[in-house]
């Protein structure tokens, strides 16, 4: 695949309003990103919190081993 500047679309008008647009897209790309990073974020935070947590272990577990001979 070949890309060059030549087969880019043309923006109409000039450079500049493509480099506003181009910019825009760029700040809009932008917004959408974080806004799904803070809506993960949130989603993690929750799902933790939601959890129950873990039963302990109790401290006589293992003391009793019963060995015959």
């Amino acid at each position: 695949m070949n890309i060059s500047g030549s087969s880019l679309p043309v923006m109409s008008g000039a450079s500049e309003s493509g480099e506003v647009y181009s910019a825009s897209l760029a700040k809009k790309q932008q917004q959408a990103d974080g806004a799904a990073a803070l809506a993960l974020i949130e989603g993690a935070a929750q799902s933790t919190s939601a959890q129950t947590p873990a039963k302990s272990v109790t401290a006589t577990l293992g003391n009793n081993i019963n060995v015959y001979v």
